[in-house]
């Protein structure tokens, strides 16, 4: 190879990489638009390269913007693109019915999320009929660190790659979310132990999550939890909710397929 080819090569990753880059970051600020200078300092890019790899992805519809043209958030590709991430992924098929069934049941909701780096992606919920998000979940990220899901697959992580899942620093999402690492390993090998995770107001002031990995894959990837309002918790509800997420989750290991290469 040429070195002009070899230079367009790199070139030609590295462009890829930012495009990445740059979607991930419209993802991760949700509802919030985001003008051009923010997101060149946050990709740490040239304004120029930046509004470029916008147009580009605004034409084809990874990106829109608002009517003034300087506001950029996420476009409806991005939404297709996962809904055929959904469609195909073996164990969602599986886990949605028994989640949709158990939050039924005990009338709490009831989430289904994988690991992505140090993250918690939430790829289903079904929510109580007692209390109701304005917005859908599936699709957001959560901190792994500060959640049961999370928790519940980090603590099988304990002895493996552990440090590939936890950020060097623990950001604080409210006054109970660990920010001490000693004290996070501490509570991962509780939960190991235990054999369930808790997420005690760690995300939400005033709710309380219990979470449990799923083993159809080596190490885990996927999880399940339930959220509850503290007000709501009571000693004998607390076991009936462990006691169903437990044998909902045997009902899912069952049924799925072991060690299936994941999408």
């Amino acid at each position: 190879m040429s070195e002009p080819e070899a230079v367009s090569g790199v070139r030609g990753v590295k462009s890829a990489a930012r495009t990445v880059e740059l979607l991930e970051l419209l993802a991760a600020r949700q509802n919030r638009p985001a003008r051009l200078r923010e997101l060149s300092e946050a990709l740490g890019a040239p304004r120029s390269s930046v509004y470029a790899l916008l147009r580009t992805l605004t034409e084809h519809g990874w990106v829109r913007t608002d009517p003034s043209g300087t506001l950029y958030s996420v476009g409806i590709r991005a939404l297709l693109a996962g809904t055929t991430y959904l469609d195909a992924d073996p164990y969602l098929r599986i886990v949605q019915p028994l989640i949709n069934d158990l939050s039924a049941r005990l009338d709490e909701t009831i989430h289904y999320g994988r690991l992505d780096r140090t993250d918690i992606v939430y790829l289903a919920t079904h929510e109580s009929s007692q209390y109701l998000r304005p917005f859908s979940r599936v699709g957001r990220r959560l901190p792994a660190f500060s959640t049961a899901l999370g928790k519940a697959l980090l603590a099988e992580r304990l002895d493996t790659d552990l440090a590939d899942h936890v950020p060097d620093t623990l950001k604080p999402l409210t006054p109970n979310t660990h920010t001490n690492h000693d004290a996070l390993i501490k509570d991962l090998r509780a939960t190991a132990e235990r054999g369930y995770a808790i997420d005690n107001e760690e995300n939400f002031v005033g709710v309380v999550c219990y979470g449990f990995s799923l083993r159809f894959t080596t190490p885990p990837i996927d999880a399940i939890s339930c959220s509850i309002p503290i007000d709501r918790l009571s000693p004998a509800r607390t076991e009936e909710l462990i006691e169903a997420m437990r044998l909902t989750r045997l009902s899912i290991e069952r049924m799925a397929p072991i060690d299936h290469t994941m999408p």
